[in-house]
């Protein structure tokens, strides 16, 4: 049995989070959206549900995570290349002082 291509955590979400890797042009339809696959999106990671303009908060588990800052079309990657926290500056080691 195949894992669903994605879960969407809250209604209000405008992003979904991915439940596999997902390949390019692959196609499914969640909440009555159909999406179709940009590039290729690792699993666990986000795509947009719905256009998202740069500024645009992300919505994941009905809360603002974050902002755009690139557009994303639905069945877009929307990962660190294009969105970014509102919290913290960066989600890597060295934002924390570890330059190991």
């Amino acid at each position: 049995m195949t894992a669903p291509a994605a879960i969407r955590l809250s209604p209000s979400d405008n992003v979904v989070v991915c439940c596999r890797t997902l390949s390019a042009g692959e196609s499914f339809a969640i909440d009555g959206h159909a999406l179709t696959v940009v590039e290729p999106v690792p699993i666990g990671h986000k795509l947009a549900l719905l256009p998202l303009a740069a500024g645009d908060k992300v919505l994941k588990y009905g809360m603002p995570i974050g902002s755009m800052t690139a557009a994303a079309q639905p069945g877009g990657w929307v990962h660190m290349h294009n969105m970014k926290s509102d919290y913290m500056p960066a989600h890597l080691r060295d934002t924390a002082g570890d330059h190991a």
